[in-house]
This record gives C-alpha cells, structure tokens and sequence, in this order.
C-alpha cells in the first residue's frame, strides 16, 4: 500500500500542512519538527506525487534547455558539452529537471518559444546561442519569462546572460604572440553574423592596433567553428603568397583542421607557422602537436547559469550579466614560452 501525506502526518505526530510544508521546503517549522517529519519520509521510503507537488507549489521544477537560432554546434561539441554537463549537475542539486527543446520544425515555423514554454509549464530557461538567433528567443527573455543566456547577451525583467569575456581573450592571445616577438598574425574566426565570433575579432583586431600590428584582411577567414572549416581556412591562406606566421583559431577544432591543412603543405607547426586555439578540449593535450589555446570557465559558465537562473525563478531581483575569465594554456604548437596574467 502507498504511503499518502495523511500516513507520514500521523507516523510524526503532526498536521498534513506541516509535512506539506517540511516537502516543499517552506519556512516557519522548527528544525526539531522538519527532522522529525524527514526522518519518518527517509524510513518509510515516501516519496511525494510530483504532479500534487506541481499544484501546491506553483512549479513543475522544469527547466528549457533551447538552442537559440540555427545550430552548427550542440552538446556534442566538447565546449557545450562540458558547460551544459556542469549546468546539469548544480541545477539538478537546486531541485530541476531539464527539458530538452527541439527546434528544427520550430525554425521553420517560427513560432513563439514563450508559448512553449507555458505549454509544457517550464519554471526558466537556460539559452544557448546558436548562429541567426530569432527574435523569438529575445521576445521569451523580455516578456518577463526567468531567462540565463549563455554566450548571448539576454536582456528583460528577468533575464541575464553569462558569457566569456571574448574580447579579452583575443587581446590575450595577441599580446602573447607580440611578446613572443611573432608579428604576422593570422585569424580563423566563426561565422560572420555570430555575436560571439564578432566580439572575438574585434579583440583581436583592437589588439593588433594596440600592439602596431600590420591587420592583413586576406588572413581572415570566417569557418563554423568545426575541424573542417579550420582545414579549408588555412588551405586558402596557405596559397597566397605571403602566409602569416602564427593564426590564431577561434576554436580548437578549427585549429586542428588548420595544423592538418599545413602538414599537408609540407610545413611545420610550430617552425613555419605557430597555431593557437580556443576552448582547451580534451583532444589538445593529445594533438600532434600539443595545442596552445585559449582555456574559458567552461565549469564556472555552468555553475553560475544555474544558480542565477534558480534565484530569478525564486523571483530576486534583476542580474547583472556575468563576463568570466580566460587564460592562454601553452603547449606545443606555439612554440613560446609561457605568458602569465
């Protein structure tokens, strides 16, 4: 037989509007009372119906997880995945599940992530950014819905995003690169119309300026952030006549592709062209060579997406957007000694 609230009431010698209060973790119970009542729920191995649970408390403990926009990197990609995979862990500690939102028909129809959301009685939203975000996704956030945005720049009643400092990071890049007296420098950036690659050439662009550096437009080229795109990049640059003698890639897979795509011309890295990445996945350590690169908060990203998010759903007042740190992780493919900050 199932065990009902009236049961575990009786069993600890208290009301039903106690052990409602001790399950939904409400206030005005005395330690004494809330261990006494939790102690006869661990014993008994009572566990609350989620849909009564839902209606006493106003919340499904669900949250959207949406890929804003058209996709070209998901959780498969190891940035996402360690990022998302942190999320996961700390809002699972505060209480949520996550409902993984699909957007490939929605794309196509553009409909409304708002109404969504109130369909399947989401709490909040955790939101990544993807390539052509649709207004959709900024309607969501401004309507007043709990939004975190992670690497897109969120903004309503109560919504906030965090993100890497990009900028920075290109600087930091740049600057080891400069005292590393390497002068000629490359860059292979994401898509054009992405925020976060756009922030991140700037910074390099800034940065070059700062340092006196010649900006040569025929070494940009823009891929999508995956092996091949890198591969292709470097190609293209490898035919003009002059090739710079450093690049930087905006992502680690890029950076892979583009050592492989100068292999393949006979060259060497680091000896004729110094390479160096963006992400620190795993696959860097293991490269040949080893992977310079750009090493993001990829745990704290997480972490602090889940936290923020739980305190808006709990209805705290408006976040301010949080921009995280970024360290260069020197290996081999660059060829230089180690830069600190």
């Amino acid at each position: 037989m199932s065990l009902t609230i009236k049961d575990i009431a009786q069993m600890a010698g208290v009301s039903q509007a106690t052990v409602s209060k001790v399950i939904n973790n409400y206030g005005g119970i005395s330690e004494k009372t809330k261990n006494k009542v939790l102690s006869v729920i661990n014993d008994m191995g009572y566990a609350p119906n989620f849909s009564a649970r839902s209606l006493a408390t106003k919340k499904s403990n669900l949250i959207g997880l949406i890929y804003a926009g058209k996709i070209n990197v998901d959780m498969t990609h190891p940035y996402f995945n360690e990022v998302i995979s942190t999320f996961k862990k700390n809002i699972g500690l505060l209480g949520y599940d996550i409902l993984l939102f699909s957007n490939e028909h929605f794309l196509q129809d553009q409909g409304s992530y708002l109404a969504r959301c109130k369909h399947f009685n989401v709490d909040g939203c955790l939101i990544i950014a993807g390539e052509k975000v649709e207004d959709a996704t900024y309607e969501l956030a401004e309507s007043g819905f709990p939004c975190i945005g992670i690497d897109i720049e969120l903004s309503g009643p109560s919504a906030s995003f965090v993100t890497t400092d990009n900028e920075n990071l290109s600087r930091k890049v740049v600057e080891h690169f400069y005292l590393n007296s390497v002068r000629k420098i490359g860059y292979i950036g994401g898509m054009r119309d992405s925020v976060i690659s756009n922030y991140r050439l700037k910074g390099f662009n800034n940065a070059m300026t700062q340092f006196g550096l010649d900006k040569r437009e025929e070494w940009i080229r823009y891929g999508d952030y995956n092996e091949e795109s890198g591969y292709r990049c470097m190609k293209e640059i490898l035919k003009l006549k002059e090739y710079p003698e450093a690049i930087f890639a905006a992502s680690d897979l890029m950076a892979l592709g583009a050592i492989r795509a100068i292999k393949e011309a006979g060259l060497q890295v680091p000896r004729d062209i110094r390479v160096v990445g963006c992400d620190d996945i795993a696959a860097c350590r293991y490269s040949d060579p080893a992977l310079t690169t750009v090493k993001q908060e990829k745990e704290k990203i997480g972490k602090l997406s889940a936290y923020m998010l739980n305190d808006l759903i709990e209805g705290k007042s408006k976040l301010k957007p949080v921009f995280t740190d970024s360290e260069v992780i020197v290996r081999d493919s660059c060829g230089t000694k180690k830069t600190f900050w």
